[in-house]
């Protein structure tokens, strides 16, 4: 079969004047970014505000392999799918980080013919919305540090600066760092690091603004230190809030582009779902709402990440209400998790993936916890057996639950139509009755250990001396009403990457916590969860070229 970057490139994209025209967008609704890509007007929101929402489908999954279980391609491929059976839907994706593009994943913008073109700019620099964030994360840096360096009229204790520098790399050298050093004349020597890109609040702002005026009242609310008598700093005392919101101006416009199947998908903002809230913006969900009938969005990783923090936080902050749930799962990641080595998912394995069933199963239950109906989409690859994939399909049955066997990787949207028809039975005939897992007014405590048992199936939550002094520091602040953003590995349902299927009896360890109040929650870090990832042995950078007419190779 073909590469996913030579199905790209050979698919027959229509100019973006077509795709913008067929969502019945006015000129003034966008501006081009060459002939395959726009950005869609800020204000467009607003301008539809009393327009209808149409249903909202959220796609999600299993705990997954460290390759993915396809759920951008699946959401891809489900979107082609209902426009098939003419259903007016639009996807929204988040952007590709060029981290895990460049790491051990390859290119992010889903997979053979259920793709997201132009894929080569997707999955590099698209229209320079990373860039800006990242800008503006350094920017804030850079001003911080001048300002200690220009005599501290705020008072800012150098040792307690928790803004970190960032790059859209994975770079594991640039993790701790010391910066000012050289003399007097170079600034105030102290201890700092990087993040990657994605991981910095001000991803998650964007995602999570509604506006222009609500991205810079959020900049403004940003703690990036402390003073010397323990008091947050924030960048409005700092005065920069006008400085970050013009350099993110065009950034907060959401972008819109197509599938291969000419589908229309507005992709924009990116955090990660295992160190930040894992969601596309609220800004691009929304518009996709208003302008179709069905829109397909996702989470990242499995629905113990993205999809709790997305029914969690996103719909909170976008004030929105999901219609339905779409659980992937794959015969490899089930057997994964019934005890199978990595290098051997390829082989048949039946009692493994009787094992590895539980973790499907409490992903089942997790959704049905937020009174949210779901369908379980089944994710062909090519080494799957027929017995594996029957045996799948009967557990499911057997059980009342609605499974497709999806074939959108190889077939585009024919190969979802079963699954598309599934969604449509379920969300016009399944009861929903959508309840998040905890309260804003519960303490912070109470929400962490409602999403740990609820969610993960732990017994409990231990806390470490920092962390437990963090709680007291922030319940004095009044920080006690935000969500929680659980930062914890994706392959397992605990805090332990190696403990695998559904395990029990485990307890939730909250190592420290990490205010983003700007964006509006409190990030909770579980084991060794890193905000810089590092690469692989082999990076897939080392497959990635480009020939002498200056057309991209090897990006998966």
């Amino acid at each position: 079969m073909k590469t996913d970057i030579q199905i790209a490139q050979e698919a027959k994209m229509k100019p973006i004047q077509d795709i913008a025209e067929g969502l019945h967008l006015d000129l003034e609704d966008w501006e081009p970014h060459g002939h395959y890509k726009a950005k869609l007007s800020d204000s467009l929101l607003e301008k539809l505000h009393d327009r209808p929402n149409g249903k909202v489908v959220l796609v999600t999954a299993i705990n997954p392999t460290p390759a993915g279980e396809g759920k951008s391609t699946v959401t891809v491929g489900l979107g082609q799918a209902m426009n098939r059976i003419n259903k007016k839907t639009i996807i929204a994706l988040r952007e590709p980080s060029l981290g895990p593009t460049m790491g051990i994943k390859g290119g992010a913008a889903g997979g053979g013919y259920s793709q997201v073109l132009p894929m080569e700019d997707i999955n590099l620099h698209f229209t320079g919305d990373i860039h800006a964030i990242t800008t503006a994360n350094n920017a804030l840096s850079a001003f911080i540090d001048n300002h200690i360096h220009r005599g501290n009229e705020l008072n800012i204790d150098a040792r307690k600066v928790g803004w970190k520098r960032v790059v859209d790399l994975n770079d594991r050298a640039l993790r701790q760092v010391v910066v000012g050093l050289g003399g007097p004349l170079r600034g105030v020597p102290r201890e700092d690091g990087f993040n990657i890109t994605v991981a910095s609040e001000i991803m998650a702002i964007l995602c999570l603004a509604k506006n222009l005026q609500d991205l810079k009242r959020r900049l403004s609310e940003i703690v990036f230190g402390y003073t010397y008598d323990d008091k947050p700093v924030t960048v409005k005392e700092l005065g920069m809030e006008g400085a970050l919101t013009l350099l993110l101006k065009d950034a907060l416009k959401p972008n819109l582009v197509q599938t291969i199947e000419n589908t229309p998908a507005i992709i924009h903002g990116g955090p990660f779902a295992n160190i930040a809230h894992g969601c596309n913006s609220v800004m691009a969900t929304n518009i996709a709402a208003k302008l179709g009938d069905y829109v397909i969005t996702e989470a990242g990783f499995g629905a113990d990440l993205g999809a709790e923090k997305f029914l969690d936080i996103k719909t909170r902050a976008g004030e929105f209400e999901p219609d339905a749930v779409v659980i992937v799962a794959t015969a490899r990641a089930l057997k994964m998790h019934g005890g199978v080595a990595k290098d051997e998912l390829s082989y048949e394995n039946i009692e493994a993936l009787k094992q590895g069933m539980e973790n499907l199963a409490k992903h089942m239950d997790t959704i049905s916890e937020y009174g949210l109906p779901y369908v379980i989409a089944l994710n062909r690859f090519p080494t799957d057996t027929e017995e594996e994939l029957s045996y799948i399909q009967k557990w499911c049955e057997e059980k009342g639950v609605h499974i497709s066997l999806t074939e959108v990787h190889a077939n585009g949207g024919q190969g979802g139509i079963d699954l598309a028809e599934k969604v449509v039975d379920t969300v016009e005939n399944s009861s929903k009755n959508f309840k998040r897992i905890y309260d804003l007014e519960e303490s912070i405590e109470d929400k962490i250990l409602k999403i740990a048992q609820k969610v993960y199936g732990a017994s409990g939550v231990e806390y470490s001396s920092q962390a437990k002094k963090q709680l007291a520091q922030f319940e004095q602040l009044g920080w006690t009403n935000l969500p929680i953003c659980m930062a914890k590995t994706q392959y397992s349902l605990s805090d332990d990457p190696t403990l695998l299927g559904r395990p029990t009896d485990f307890t939730i360890t909250i190592r420290e916590f990490s205010p983003s109040i700007g964006a509006g929650f409190i990030v909770a870090l579980t084991g060794d969860v890193m905000t810089m990832p590092g690469l692989p042995k082999k990076p897939a950078a080392l497959n990635m070229d480009v020939d002498e007419n200056g057309k991209a190779l090897g990006l998966f």
